[in-house]
């Protein structure tokens, strides 16, 4: 097969190769062998296996070729017929140039949103935030102070629980600004503290693509009101979780969580202050290890190459 031919320096030429697939014997061999013929460098690589004998593997490389774009296709193509195919591969190429567009869902509580306007405006977190969308209007002016979309969509208390398969109309109308924001449809919705139970039919829009901050360390606490459950309890460590979003509350496979010593001397209030800080940290973990494509779904756990 004809090698890409390198375009004119300055096009985009780094990719992320992400693999999973049966676990056996020629796996890197026949993926490294593919790139190398056609004279293309990778340039980082990770790979995982649950078990040599009949496990699954798992595999991200990054790899880099002068004008990549210009020959992905043709690339792509090949890939799946004389490796992919022979090995059952579930693969994906993602050009690593395109930064994500990110939609940030929130209520009344601002530090995570924050956070992630801030990261996103500095250049930390390889992303753009083309609007916020929030049940309540309280957000507004410090939302378009960044220069981002903020849209206020009403949910009344009532739709806290959505029945049914369908989507609620206050779901239709944000699936509406979600598809049809200026510049394309987002590729990640973040809840960052957005204080509703979104539907399974919403949810299963964007699979795997729902990434929420849980203020509680995971399996412990679900649901509602965890940081006061926590009090109760007279705990010694509180935490957070980052997951995606499924069908089911809070069980979602999970990307990452942190945790802070606490004593029976912190009052709630004070729970809720050093709650927030970890909140911060470990859902822009999470966002950013989502963002760089190092996040591999395997049934209800995660594989992160971080």
């Amino acid at each position: 097969m004809p090698l890409c031919k390198p375009a004119p320096l300055g096009q985009a030429g780094t990719a992320r190769l992400l693999v999973t697939c049966p676990d056996r014997s020629g796996i890197v061999a026949a993926v490294s062998g593919f790139l190398h013929t056609r004279g293309v460098n990778i340039i980082h690589s990770d790979q995982h296996s649950t078990d040599p004998l009949g496990g699954r593997f798992f595999m991200r490389q990054e790899f880099y070729f002068p004008g990549l774009e210009g020959c992905l296709g043709e690339l792509m193509r090949d890939f799946e017929s004389e490796v992919a195919t022979e090995f059952n591969m579930k693969w994906r190429v993602i050009l690593a140039g395109r930064k994500k567009r990110m939609a940030v869902l929130v209520s009344r509580l601002d530090h995570a949103l924050m956070d992630l306007l801030w990261r996103v405006g500095r250049g930390e977190l390889p992303a753009e935030i083309p609007l916020v969308i929030s049940n309540h209007a309280d957000l507004k002016h410090a939302v378009e102070s960044f220069g981002v979309a903020f849209h206020h969509v009403h949910v009344p208390e009532a739709s806290d629980a959505p029945r049914g398969r369908g989507l609620s109309l206050p779901e239709e109308r944000m699936l509406e600004l979600l598809t049809g924001a200026p510049g394309g449809p987002v590729d990640l919705i973040v809840l960052a503290r957005y204080m509703r139970i979104l539907s399974p039919a919403f949810v299963k829009r964007f699979s795997q693509r729902i990434i929420n901050i849980h203020h509680s360390f995971l399996p412990a606490f679900e649901g509602a009101d965890p940081y006061r459950r926590a009090s109760e309890r007279g705990v010694k460590l509180i935490g957070a979780t980052a997951h995606y979003v499924t069908g089911r509350l809070d069980k979602g496979p999970i990307i990452e969580q942190d945790v802070i010593r606490v004593s029976h001397r912190h009052r709630l209030d004070e729970l809720k202050v050093l709650g927030r800080d970890i909140e911060r940290q470990v859902l822009s973990r999470a966002v950013r290890w989502h963002l760089e494509d190092r996040v591999l779904v395997d049934g209800n756990k995660t594989i992160v190459f971080a």
